[in-house]
C-alpha cells in the first residue's frame, strides 16, 4: 500500500511540474496570473509529502534499501548465500 501511495505522489509531482510549465508559457503575457505560483506550491507540498512518506516507510521497515536489487544477487560471480572460498 505504501508503494502505491509513493507512486501516486510521484505522479502528482510530475503532473504539477508540467502544469506549471504550461501555465508559465500560457500566462507569460499576463502579469496578474498566479497559476504558475499555485502549481509550484502544489508541487512543493506533494514533494514534502512524498519525502515524508518515504521517511515513514524506512522508519517502519516497510521500505528497505536495495534488498531485492539485481546487483545484490551475485557477488563476483558467486550466488548470494553460497559459501565463499577462503585462500
Amino acid at each position: 500500500m505504501l508503494k502505491i501511495i509513493i507512486i501516486v505522489l510521484l505522479l502528482g509531482v510530475i503532473a504539477s511540474l508540467f502544469s506549471g510549465l504550461v501555465f508559465l508559457f500560457k500566462d507569460s503575457d499576463r502579469t496578474d496570473s498566479k497559476r504558475t505560483l499555485y502549481a509550484l506550491g502544489i508541487r512543493v507540498s506533494l514533494a514534502a509529502m512524498l519525502l515524508g512518506t518515504i521517511f515513514y516507510g524506512f522508519q517502519t521497515g516497510e521500505l528497505r534499501l536495495g534488498t531485492k536489487a539485481p546487483w545484490h544477487q551475485y557477488e563476483a560471480g558467486v550466488p548470494a548465500g553460497a559459501p565463499k572460498e577462503d585462500n
